[in-house]
């Protein structure tokens, strides 16, 4: 679903009777004939009257795939064995798009093949193409109706029970990591962040994680260890700012979100914040004493009816511990016609006959088992991860369809291979230092 069909029309910028090699092509093709199938580059940047929403193209390669002829993503993961922590993360991330199987997760749909190893320096991941993401829907003046706001919750909260029971923490959930289609299809995407949830209560999480507007207050003030309650908190902020059509927390600084935090939700207990560092826990109790104002969250917009409020009042809690969880959260009456409305016509799971539609058994399935990580911890030297993930990659590509590979000789090859990950300012900011 979702993903672009080619058009028999020619690019703007080509002439039809002009071939000009495409981005990525079938390894080893050579025959003429077979070069007709192959992609022609482009970055879709018109937008669309579609059914439900108007949408534009997210900022991956939108590429055809030349064994079928279907519009995929092309993600480029570059400087991948720059030093060992990076392609450790690397390769979990990779090894996680190729164990996903939900429709609301983004996955790997194909590895294209790697060069020789001495000459392996990136990774190119096909995916399948979504048109927008849900910042751009924000922002934008398209209307967003309540059934819009309900079935992109569903859908979220929908993907994240699944990782939840894999056991993954996404600890990047924002609204440009959420892909939508026109159809309001959704799927979670970019895990370069994610990690397997730590049962050690003793043992030290980085704090590098979520883009500060959506982080959860446990990480903002210092917590040594965290849960996947982090990602619940980063869905009751997006739910607030679909209400609202504007961010909820919008702080300068990590100590300034912290406040923002507190004058929604008060002053938290020395229990709420028992996992705080001593510096968190300073500035807090320095400060005036707050008192609770959620009924301000009744001014979002007209479609924050009680439902809606009740239930973004039980993601935005400030003890972790206390904070619903995904699976409860879709049990949530406000989720009911999001539910309905995505398993009537929009999902893969159910399917219409002559005589009606057949629900699946399992509106919210899970994984069994869960993500196994084990693979990290033999994990020493830069050489050793290389030729694993070299070799991971090659046994991917075993079966019947014709392995892909990058094509130098492509128009678009130039400015692809030298693009590089986001910049700074797109990654999430660091955490303050308290002590």
């Amino acid at each position: 679903a979702g993903a672009e069909q080619p058009s028999s029309a020619a690019e703007p910028w080509q002439h039809p009777s002009v071939s000009r090699p495409a981005l990525i092509s079938c390894a080893g093709a050579a025959r003429a004939e077979r070069q007709q199938l192959l992609p022609r580059v482009q970055r879709a940047q018109t937008q669309r009257a579609v059914k439900f929403l108007h949408c534009h193209s997210t900022s991956l390669e939108s590429v055809t795939d030349p064994r079928d002829g279907k519009r995929v993503a092309l993600k480029k993961m570059p400087n991948v064995f720059q030093n060992l922590v990076s392609c450790k993360r690397v390769f979990r991330e990779l090894k996680m798009l190729c164990f996903f199987k939900h429709d609301n997760v983004l996955s790997a749909l194909d590895i294209l093949q790697p060069p020789h190893i001495d000459y392996f320096e990136e990774i190119y991941v096909v995916t399948e193409l979504m048109q927008s993401d849900l910042h751009k829907i924000i922002v934008s003046p398209q209307p967003l109706s309540s059934d819009h706001v309900k079935v992109f919750l569903y859908q979220i909260l929908r993907g994240l029970k699944y990782l939840h029971s894999a056991g993954i923490l996404h600890r990047d959930i924002k609204p440009g990591n959420l892909l939508v289609n026109s159809n309001c299809v959704l799927k979670i995407c970019d895990f370069g962040l994610a990690r397997v949830e730590e049962l050690d209560e003793s043992r030290h999480m980085t704090q590098e994680v979520v883009t500060q507007y959506y982080r959860a207050p446990e990480i903002l003030m210092g917590s040594r260890h965290y849960s996947n309650a982090i990602d619940i908190w980063s869905v009751g902020c997006i739910f607030a700012e679909l209400l609202g059509r504007r961010i909820l927390f919008q702080a300068q600084s990590p100590i300034q979100q912290l406040d923002l935090i507190t004058d929604l939700l008060g002053t938290p207990s020395l229990e709420a914040m028992r996992t705080a560092c001593e510096g968190a826990k300073a500035h807090i109790l320095r400060g005036p004493h707050k008192q609770p104002s959620l009924p301000v969250l009744y001014t979002l917009s007209s479609q924050a009816t009680h439902e809606a409020v009740h239930l973004l009042c039980r993601m935005l809690v400030f003890d972790p511990s206390k904070r619903i969880s995904a699976k409860d959260a879709l049990a949530h009456p406000y989720l009911d016609e999001g539910r309905l409305r995505y398993h009537t016509c929009m999902c893969k799971c159910c399917f219409s006959t002559s005589t009606g539609r057949v629900y699946t058994s399992d509106f919210e399935p899970i994984t069994n088992p869960k993500f196994d990580d084990t693979f990290e911890k033999n994990l020493s030297s830069v050489r050793q991860v290389k030729e694993i993930i070299h070799q991971f990659i090659l046994e991917q590509q075993k079966g019947n369809r014709v392995p892909l590979c990058i094509n130098p000789q492509s128009a678009a090859f130039k400015s692809f291979i030298s693009s590089t990950v986001a910049q700074p300012s797109e990654m999430p900011p660091s955490p303050l230092v308290w002590e």
